[in-house]
């Protein structure tokens, strides 16, 4: 297969990531504006809010068996329905019932692609780009992110407050049409069709995903998604207006914000792509590891002393780490260390062991905001990457430009 080939493929797949970074950031536009409309309480609108991430949840824990029966190609498709009809019917939706619905299918549709993205371009990239060719699952969830807040901010100064948010959630179907549209163009892993091969093959033995030898590969697949979000990357993510508000801003210059936010997402993502087959995926997580604790603990001191510039300067600073370090390798990390017969079913473990702390954090952060004081919400995500510095350093293994079949843990 030529090289062109083999990229065509791996941006095709990746641009599962940016309906996965559209879907579940647009709603940072719109969601005060729903609270307003339907006079959510701070319950209901978490439920509201984290209804695509409890998707993401189920999506993620049924995914790897999905892309195991079907194929990564097939999977990648339907994907792409889910996601269109998750936009259609969230931007009709007429209540908070019928929102959570139409989240939670968009959400089905994150947890899956977050299996069968990843994994199907990690099985067709030769080892020497599998980092950046991987990552670009992680570039398109920033671009999609990117998109969805120029979106919302487009959208938010030409159309009202109860109009603007419908269309916001409603864009989305145009590139998941899209996505749709271009995954039958793809081709089948061969791994995937080795792998079927294989089983059909009674003579051949398989070892259970849960064993003694799988030990090392499950605890760094469920650590490095528990820190990625214990970091309180998705609060900020899904909540930058927010916070942003928190820190005394406008409603108008915290949508601008939360624009220059996302954008500095992408660019530092590709900072990130350029590394990680160059530096590795463990110095990554280290660089990103340093930036985590000096930006949330210096925001919970900028909020602590109501030093507005200083807070938003931090919260810019903690999200090009997370770009460099622990958004970038993730997705990477997770597809690599297990053995071709259990791949699926490891980034099925990881990808539901993120999304469910996502769903947690998201569920609860409203209510948190209304309980404690901001200073307090940053100390203890700045507490909690003290803990992820020292895994990293004691823990991970370096990956990089070893054939899958290599890597042994």
């Amino acid at each position: 297969m030529t090289k062109g080939k083999l990229w065509f493929l791996a941006v095709t797949a990746a641009l599962g990531g940016f309906l996965f970074g559209f879907d579940t950031i647009v709603i940072n536009g719109a969601e005060q504006d729903i609270q307003r409309l339907w006079g959510l309480s701070g319950s209901l609108h978490g439920w509201v809010m984290s209804a695509a991430l409890w998707g993401t949840v189920i999506g993620s824990l049924i995914g790897g068996a999905i892309s195991d029966l079907l194929g990564r190609k097939k999977t990648l498709f339907w994907v792409g329905v889910f996601y269109f009809v998750s936009a259609v019917w969230s931007a009709f939706a007429n209540g908070p019932q019928a929102m959570i619905i139409a989240r939670f299918i968009g959400g089905l549709g994150v947890g899956v692609s977050t299996i069968a993205a990843p994994v199907y371009i990690s099985e067709i990239s030769p080892p020497e780009s599998r980092g950046k060719m991987t990552a670009l699952f992680q570039f398109n969830i920033v671009f999609g992110i990117v998109v969805s807040l120029a979106s919302n901010l487009a959208l938010s100064k030409i159309l009202s407050q109860n109009v603007a948010w419908r269309w916001m959630l409603g864009a989305e179907a145009f590139p998941a049409l899209l996505f749709t549209a271009l995954c039958p163009f793809l081709v089948e892993s061969p791994r995937w069709l080795a792998m079927k091969d294989t089983a059909a093959d009674t003579t051949t033995v398989r070892t259970p995903f849960w064993c003694k030898a799988m030990t090392k590969p499950i605890l760094l697949a469920f650590l490095v998604a528990f820190f990625n979000q214990l970091s309180g990357c998705n609060a900020i993510n899904y909540f930058s207006n927010r916070i942003f508000q928190m820190a005394g801003l406008g409603r108008d210059s915290a949508f601008l914000s939360s624009f220059g936010l996302g954008s500095l997402n992408f660019l530092a993502t590709f900072v990130g792509l350029w590394l990680i087959d160059r530096l590795g995926r463990k110095t990554l997580l280290l660089i990103g590891g340093i930036g985590y604790l000096i930006s949330l603990f210096a925001a919970s001191i900028g909020f602590a002393i109501e030093n507005g510039p200083l807070s938003v300067g931090c919260v810019f600073l903690f999200i090009a780490a997370h770009a460099v370090g622990q958004g970038t390798v993730i997705w990477v990390i997770i597809s690599e260390v297990f053995p071709q017969q259990h791949r699926a079913a490891g980034q099925s473990l990881g990808s539901f062991t993120h999304w469910l702390f996502a769903a947690l954090i998201t569920l609860f952060f409203p209510m948190a905001a209304e309980k404690f004081k901001p200073s307090y919400i940053f100390a203890f995500f700045g507490a909690m990457m003290v803990l992820h510095l020292i895994w990293v350093l004691t823990m991970v293994p370096e990956t990089k430009g070893k054939r899958l079949e290599d890597i042994k843990l």
